[in-house]
């Protein structure tokens, strides 16, 4: 939908319109989000991928790398027009392997968009309040109940 959001469907038939029809309804089945950061400043609404990503199939791997706004999308055509479709306007790419084969390149780099949500930034941590460790917490339980092993009575 070029507004963060992607899907790659893959369909072979005899007929040309029922697989298009198949890839189709795959490409909804496989839709994923995804996260969009910035380069530099944060000024405006995200236009490049978060941090340095790899997508990987078959032997092609496909590396997705943040640009300064403005760069436009510097890659071959298929990576291209998948971070068109998916709302990246400015991204650098690389690829190694048999890019040859456009079926898994197209996935390598399907695989490396869908990353971006794989894991959180620092800037999506959640606030959580530091907890005593458990020495510092039951401090007052263990001295009173400390007892040596010679003076147990099972000992």
């Amino acid at each position: 939908d070029s507004n963060g959001h992607i899907g790659l469907g893959v369909k072979c038939s005899k007929e040309v319109a029922t697989a298009i029809r198949g890839a189709i309804i795959l490409a909804k089945l496989s839709v994923v989000p995804v996260r969009r950061g910035y380069w530099g400043n944060k000024i405006g609404k995200p236009h490049t991928v978060p941090c340095k990503v790899t997508g990987k199939c078959g032997s092609v791997q496909v590396r997705l790398i943040p640009a300064p706004r403005g760069t436009g999308i510097v890659g071959a055509p298929v990576p291209k027009k998948l971070l068109q479709m998916a709302g990246i306007e400015d991204c650098y790419t690389s690829a190694r392997g048999s890019t040859g084969t456009l079926g898994n390149f197209a996935k390598a780099t399907y695989a490396a968009i869908a990353k971006t949500y794989a894991y959180l930034t620092p800037d999506l941590w959640k606030d959580m309040p530091l907890t005593k460790a458990p020495y510092a917490q039951y401090a007052e339980f263990l001295s009173k109940n400390h007892r040596p092993v010679a003076q147990r009575p099972d000992a």
